[in-house]
């Protein structure tokens, strides 16, 4: 669907350059959720402002389907006029704070990008009414948006979004600004419909919960640059830059277990040869009963302190923090057994 090949985008500002998109290449296929995360100043933004073109790239390409490979080249792009506006009409974009018209009814607000298409005021009613229909929002037809919700006025938007049968949808921390519930039920909604309408959806957010629930893969920014990328549940199971940890910790309450050390909530023992671990259970081992084997077999004493049980796209993702204690031999033995039953081991503090 869309391949990024070494973009970059560079704001000269008065007293530096900002190099917000640092040499980013990705590939993402038709009908994937594809989330990009990262803090504020990462780059996320940018770059989706240049998926559309909103921002000129300095310089990479662009491949989007069906309109072929659109380089950039010293802030110019190789495209005539028409076919950019073609090329953006095939894209969708959702915005944090719903950019919606105060004035207008929910009716004009999703008829507006359908003005100059050509087609008759029928045909455009049809349309809306079909849209509001798909984001269950046709009772609200000849309201203003100041009489909805947050979560509704998000509906609103990506009705408007939807309006001219968009190829891609792209939402820029469209959850950010609605509580956990109505965050939920728009969450929910893109999922639907991505599988009802086949639509591609790129997910920028802050949030590692938003990626969680209903990303397919991702890629974590920093800096500019693309730090790492991959299957979300692999990203999740097994992370390997320090910026991805931290924000997969951000959404577990196994993080905790360091503040719990600190404040000496929980304090480690010190028998000889016992160790504090955290353990990571995949999808091939979520379901084993491996701590009660360890016990048996290894004549290990295993104390559970900390355990967590993530969803990963309808995948469970277990984590348990613990202390194991015994002979060093056996101590030793049961987390090579861990290792051979898929079991992520992480050794967090040694006696």
């Amino acid at each position: 669907m869309i391949n990024i090949e070494h973009l970059d985008k560079i704001y000269h500002l008065k007293n530096a350059d900002v190099h917000a998109v640092d040499d980013v290449s990705l590939h993402i296929e038709r009908g994937q959720i594809y989330g990009v995360i990262g803090y504020s100043g990462a780059g996320k933004s940018t770059l989706v402002r240049c998926l559309n073109f909103l921002e000129i790239p300095d310089s990479g390409s662009i491949e989007i389907e069906g309109f072929g490979k659109v380089n950039a080249s010293q802030g110019n792009l190789d495209i005539s006029q028409k076919k950019l506006r073609e090329l953006r009409r095939s894209i969708g974009m959702i915005f944090q704070h719903f950019n919606l018209l105060d004035r207008s009814t929910v009716f004009d607000n999703v008829a507006y990008p359908l003005k100059y298409t050509g087609l008759s005021k029928k045909e455009i009613e049809n349309r809306v009414d079909e849209l509001l229909d798909l984001v269950d929002l046709a009772d609200k037809k000849y309201v203003y948006p100041s009489q909805l919700s947050g979560g509704q006025k998000q509906r609103v938007a990506i009705a408007r979004a939807l309006s001219n049968n968009p190829k891609m949808l792209l939402s820029d921390e469209a959850t950010s600004a609605l509580d956990p519930d109505a965050t939920e039920s728009i969450l929910k909604l893109l999922k639907d419909l991505n599988k009802r309408l086949g639509i591609t959806i790129i997910l920028i957010t802050h949030e590692m919960s938003v990626i969680k629930s209903i990303a397919n893969r991702v890629a974590v920014m920093e800096n500019g640059k693309v730090v790492e990328e991959g299957d979300v549940y692999d990203i999740f199971a097994n992370p390997k830059e320090e910026i991805t940890k931290k924000f997969i910790n951000s959404s577990s309450s196994l993080s905790n277990i360091t503040k719990l050390i600190e404040n000496k909530t929980i304090i480690p023992t010190d028998t000889p040869a016992s160790k504090l671990i955290k353990l990571t259970f995949t999808r091939d081992s979520v379901g084993s009963a491996t701590i009660s084997k360890i016990s048996r077999e290894y004549n290990v004493d295993v104390n559970i302190m900390l355990a967590n049980v993530d969803v990963v796209n309808a995948d469970a993702l277990g984590g348990i923090i613990a202390s194991i204690e015994g002979t060093k031999e056996n101590v030793q033995s049961a987390i090579d057994f861990l290792h051979e039953s898929n079991v992520r081991v992480e050794v967090i503090h040694n006696a």
